[in-house]
């Protein structure tokens, strides 16, 4: 068990004046060097000298990303622009990138983190690390190449794509570790199934998967195929990137989160009041060490859970459940919320189709038409045909309905598709596909 004793294992006393001291350091900087920041306590008469204990972080605004996008490009920085070193920036898929910026500081304790969490999850100096996280500006690829340096591993910045490429690499360079979106380690994976190759037969032993959510079921058929034991990694670029917050090798039951650098909250998302550790909301992170782009109470839209018990690695940090999901992905069925992990859970467990899916909802004044597109396994296509498959189909279809209705208490039209027909990912799944149109399609 590798630890980081300093932070990793304080005591609850020791923690709570460690994230005082360096919140009010926060507060201040962002009082003083970020006129959002100003403004937003101003109008809330809050001062930094209001900041006495971790629970007067409650009375601080919330930050949330149309925030950010208002500020486009460099409003919400706390540092002269020659004070950075690096600048990454989501896709903009959804409106401007949102973009944040780096200090050589930052990207040391950045390292430090991401290095620790690789060491959480198994890795240890020496080992090999294949990282098919993507490069760029998205903060995976980069993120986990600096940690795996960090703490001494040998690094394979492969990237995402070229699958065939990436099973060359891993049997000629015998990595240990592997890290990738969940979707696509399982694509590679598949792959190697298909060109007659067992996943199992590698030198794999971990796997750090994440920047998509993904459910326990996901993980045991990684697990399962590829031999290794897959670890959760939680981030994203306006919190820091990467190595927010690590699942541990030991337990794998919860993410531990880097609590001498962050502070977590849940909250109700509708009413933004606490909720308790354990109860389901909005994950919302305040930053302690960030010097180009300190963040208060930023809203995440992730939905997840805190639990302050002892872990079993030895470790006392808070740790926050795997993400549920998005509060953009929820699909609301009739009144009940269903989040895609949850349908994953109910697909994963059927031997008869592989998992790949896409819920395809279809917008038609104020009704939505939910179809759940799931494609039939191989070896089920194999010995089907005519009537067969059609019968076979029917029963699928009538399957996977049931489980759905029963576990997530809510009906939707089920369509089944032959083998390697809904996308493969190579970077983020596409869970959800909103249509305009009046027709559905894959």
């Amino acid at each position: 068990m590798i630890l980081h004793p300093n932070v990793e294992c304080m005591n609850g006393d020791e923690k709570q004046e460690f994230q005082l001291h360096r919140l009010k350091q926060t507060v201040q900087t962002v009082y003083e060097n970020v006129p959002f920041y100003k403004n937003a306590f101003d109008e809330k008469e809050i001062h930094p000298s209001s900041i006495n204990s971790l629970e007067d972080l409650q009375k601080l605004p919330f930050t949330v990303k149309k925030n950010l996008r208002d500020h486009y490009p460099f409003g919400l920085f706390a540092v002269p622009q020659d004070h950075l070193v690096r600048l990454h920036a989501s896709s903009g898929t959804s409106g401007k990138p949102t973009v944040v910026g780096y200090t050589e500081g930052d990207i040391e304790r950045w390292s430090d983190m991401v290095a620790r969490s690789i060491a959480i999850a198994g890795g240890e100096p020496g080992n090999v690390l294949h990282n098919a996280y993507g490069y760029g500006l998205f903060t995976g690829g980069l993120g986990l190449h600096n940690g795996s340096e960090r703490l001494g591993m040998v690094t394979v910045p492969v990237s995402g794509g070229n699958t065939e490429r990436q099973i060359l690499l891993i049997e000629d360079f015998k990595p240990q570790v592997i890290c990738g979106t969940p979707s696509y380690i399982l694509t590679i994976a598949e792959k190697m199934e298909e060109l007659g190759k067992d996943p199992r037969e590698t030198s794999l032993q971990y796997g750090i998967f994440g920047a998509e959510p993904w459910s326990e079921e996901m993980r045991a058929t990684l697990e399962e195929k590829l031999g290794i034991k897959a670890m959760d990694i939680y981030g994203l670029s306006e919190v820091m990137g990467p190595g927010v917050a690590m699942e541990c090798h030991e337990a794998q039951n919860g993410l531990h989160i880097m609590d001498d650098h962050f502070i977590a909250e849940i909250i109700n998302p509708d009413t933004l009041e606490p909720m308790p550790d354990g109860e389901y909301g909005e994950l919302v992170f305040t930053s302690l060490t960030k010097e180009a782009f300190p963040i208060i109470r930023y809203r995440t839209g992730d939905i997840a859970s805190l639990d302050r018990t002892p872990c079993s690695c030895g470790r006392t940090s808070v740790r926050m459940s795997r993400v549920k999901g998005r509060i953009d992905d929820m699909i609301i069925v009739r009144g009940v919320n269903v989040f895609p992990s949850e349908i994953e859970n109910c697909l994963l467990a059927n031997e008869d189709i592989v998992p790949h899916y896409q819920v395809h909802i279809q917008t038609e004044g104020f009704r939505e038409h939910i179809e759940l597109h799931v494609e039939m396994s191989e070896k089920l296509y194999a010995i089907t045909n005519g009537d067969e498959a059609h019968s076979a189909t029917e029963l699928l279809k009538q399957t996977i309905s049931k489980k759905i209705k029963d576990t997530c208490l809510v009906t939707m039209k089920i369509k089944v598709f032959p083998p390697k027909t809904i996308p493969r990912s190579e970077g983020k799944a596409i869970r959800v596909v909103r249509h305009s149109q009046k027709k559905m399609g894959v």
